[in-house]
């Protein structure tokens, strides 16, 4: 009888793979590839694609961590951005165009205020110029909600070099912030809604701050003990020679790395000073980087292993980042939509199949938990 549900249910389409999280270095490199997307074009049917794209993906593939709930938080900054930058552009300067959609009451500045005005005519060409720079900003924030949601930052400390790995801690403290603070407010919420208590309205945020805040203090006090009792910040002994040396290979590589970034950047420079100088930096900073990991003494239980499933998944994401880059190189003015004259916003085709297929990770990262068969299979016979 098992082994008939299971044919039931791999012929339902149920996935057959087992549960498991994704690695979250493959989140954050398919989050960073749309974001890297967005920042190419201010198209907003191309921006609001991604937006789909992440909320689709975030809702198949989200986890039951209190932090998953707040992406709606990261959707809701998003518009309140694309809200204050349309804001700011129709009181301080929205004259920008010739079809005027509606004046406000002029406020006089002094004569050495040189461009810039408070309120008078405000047309529909400066409106859509702010809505589709916020609308660019909102989309990198959702990326980084995206990630944020999908990846634990905790599991992706694991993953960091051992060179950067105090960096890295520090990193994973700074983004666990919020989530944590969303997890207690949710938490003194539902004790308060528990006792009877008001949990909603301006009038139960003090009654809600210092809970949140003692929760706060108690999460550093356990996280301070937690670190200390594990050995967090302990150093091998390295002579004093090999410290200096991995210094002088650190400084040595980033210096050639902005050096040769910078060569590469300016057309006008010469040409040994681009490439040549980027790949020596690199080299320099690798080195550096591998003789500070030996300072750094740590382990790792079970460490996340990288996965076919989380190279489709990463793949994804930077498909999407060539493709804006591709679509730009071919066809800017697909990319960035004409306000002066004004001109409807088209899709490039080769930009929309790149976005669109970031959509797989709904499809290819694994499940995170076991399919329920239908209720007709777990019927008695």
């Amino acid at each position: 009888m098992a082994a008939l549900a299971v044919v039931r249910r791999h012929s339902a389409g149920f996935d057959p793979r087992l549960p498991r999280p994704l690695h979250p270095g493959a989140w954050w490199v398919w989050a960073i590839g749309l974001a890297a997307a967005a920042s190419r074009t201010s198209n907003p049917l191309l921006l609001l694609l991604i937006i789909g794209v992440l909320v689709a993906v975030v809702s198949a593939r989200r986890s039951d961590a209190p932090w998953a709930s707040m992406f709606r938080v990261y959707l809701i900054t998003g518009a309140v951005v694309v809200g204050l930058r349309v804001g700011l552009r129709v009181v301080f300067g929205g004259a920008y165009g010739t079809h005027e959609l509606f004046a406000l009451p002029e406020i006089p500045l002094p004569d050495w205020v040189v461009g810039a005005r408070i309120g008078g005519p405000v047309t529909l060409e400066s409106v859509l110029a702010a809505a589709y720079d916020g609308l660019k900003l909102a989309t990198l924030i959702v990326c980084v909600g995206a990630a944020n949601v999908l990846a634990d930052a905790r599991r992706l400390l694991r993953a960091v070099p051992n060179a950067l790995y105090e960096m890295g801690a520090a990193l994973v403290v700074s983004l666990s912030v919020a989530p944590q603070l969303v997890e207690s407010v949710l938490r003194v919420r539902r004790a308060r809604r528990l006792r009877g208590g008001q949990s909603s309205g301006l009038r139960a945020l003090p009654s809600l701050l210092l809970p949140v805040l003692a929760d706060a203090l108690d999460r550093s006090l356990a996280l301070a003990a937690a670190m200390d009792s594990r050995g967090y910040g302990r150093m091998a002994d390295v002579p004093a020679t090999v410290r200096r040396t991995t210094g002088a290979l650190v400084l040595t590589g980033l210096g050639g790395i902005c050096v040769g970034l910078y060569g590469l950047l300016d057309p006008t420079s010469p040409g040994w000073l681009g490439l040549p100088i980027l790949c020596v930096g690199a080299v320099a900073a690798v080195a550096g980087m591998w003789l500070a990991g030996r300072r750094v003494e740590r382990t790792v239980y079970r460490p996340d292993a990288w996965q076919p499933d989380e190279t489709l998944v990463a793949a994804s994401g930077i498909i999407a980042a060539a493709a804006l880059w591709l679509a730009g190189a071919l066809d800017p003015a697909a990319l960035e939509p004409s306000i002066v004259p004004l001109a409807w916003p088209a899709l490039a085709p080769i930009a929309t199949a790149g976005i669109l297929l970031a959509l797989l990770p709904a499809w290819l990262a694994p499940p995170l938990r076991l399919a329920v068969p239908a209720a007709a299979d777990e019927a008695p016979r």
